[in-house]
C-alpha cells in the first residue's frame, strides 16, 4: 500500500511541476501571457513523456514483451470492442446522475479541438496512465498479502478516479479503472488496458470532433428520440457484455499462454 501511495504522489508531482514549469517558460518566451491550446497540449505531451521515462528508468513499472509473444491478439481485439461497446451506456448512465462540476471543461475543449490534441489524449495518455496505475500501482497492491485481488483493484480504481481531479469524469474513471484492473490482474500485462484505453479516448476524441458542444446529450445525437437512445444503449450492451465474456475466456498470463 505504501508503494502505491508513493507512485500516485510521484505521478501527481510530475504533473504539477511540469504544469507550472511549462506555463512559466511559455509566458516568459511569449510576447504576452497566453493560455492556448498549444501550451496545454505541450504540457500534457511533455508530462506524459516524463512520466513514462521516469517510471521505466526507475523500474517502478515495466513493459515486458513476454505477454505479447504469446500472440493473444483476440484479447487485444476484444479489449477494443469492449471499449467501443461501453461508450454509449457509460454516457447514458452519466446523464441519469446528478450533474457534477466540470472543472477542466475549458482545458479539455482546447486540447480536443486541436489536431495535435490526439497525440496527448489518444496516444500518450493511455500509455502513461496504464503504466502508472496498472503497471506500478496495481502491481504493488496485488503483491500485498493483506489485500485480496479485488480489493487491490478497487483501491487502484479509486486512485485512478481521483487523479483526474474533475468530478464529472470520476464516476466513469472509477468504473473503467475496475475493468482495466481486472484485465491487468488476469494477464499481468498493461497491453490489453492500453488497447482499451486507446479505443475509449480515440472514440471520445472523434465524437467531440463531430459534436463539438460540451453540453450535447445522447438525445441530441439521436434526433430527439428517447426510444432511439434506449435502442442504442441496448445495442451497445449487446457488444459490451459478449466482449467482456470473451475477455474472461481468453485472457491469460504470459506463463499460461506459452
Amino acid at each position: 500500500m505504501k508503494n502505491a501511495i508513493i507512485y500516485t504522489l510521484e505521478f501527481v508531482a510530475i504533473n504539477i511541476i511540469c504544469g507550472f514549469a511549462i506555463k512559466y517558460l511559455w509566458e516568459l518566451l511569449a510576447e504576452k501571457q497566453t493560455y492556448s491550446s498549444a501550451m496545454m497540449i505541450t504540457t500534457v505531451v511533455i508530462t506524459n513523456i516524463l512520466v513514462i521515462a521516469i517510471f521505466l528508468i526507475a523500474r517502478w513499472a515495466e513493459v515486458s514483451p513476454k505477454w505479447l509473444r504469446t500472440r493473444q491478439w483476440k484479447v487485444l481485439t476484444w479489449s477494443v470492442i469492449a471499449a467501443l461497446g461501453a461508450i454509449i451506456p457509460s454516457a447514458w448512465i452519466q446523464e441519469q446522475m446528478p450533474e457534477l462540476p466540470n472543472f477542466l471543461e475549458n482545458e479539455f475543449d482546447m486540447m480536443i479541438t486541436n489536431r495535435w490534441g490526439y497525440l496527448a489524449i489518444g496516444l500518450l495518455a493511455p500509455f502513461a496512465e496504464e503504466l502508472v496505475f496498472r503497471g506500478a500501482i496495481l502491481k504493488s497492491l496485488l503483491r500485498s498479502d493483506k489485500l485480496s485481488p479485488w480489493f487491490a483493484i478497487i483501491i487502484s480504481a479509486m486512485l485512478f478516479s481521483l487523479i483526474h481531479m474533475n468530478p464529472t469524469q470520476m464516476p466513469h474513471a472509477f468504473v473503467i479503472g475496475i475493468l482495466l484492473g481486472w484485465m491487468y490482474w488476469r494477464t499481468g500485462s498493461i497491453l490489453p488496458g492500453i488497447a482499451y484505453h486507446w479505443a475509449n479516448n480515440s472514440a471520445a476524441y472523434l465524437i467531440y470532433a463531430f459534436y463539438p458542444s460540451s453540453d450535447i446529450q445522447l438525445i441530441d445525437i439521436f434526433k430527439g428520440s428517447s426510444t432511439n437512445v434506449l435502442m442504442a444503449v441496448g445495442f451497445s450492451l449487446l457488444i459490451l457484455i459478449p466482449a467482456i465474456y470473451q475477455l474472461h475466456l481468453w485472457m491469460k498470463t504470459a506463463e499460461i499462454g506459452k
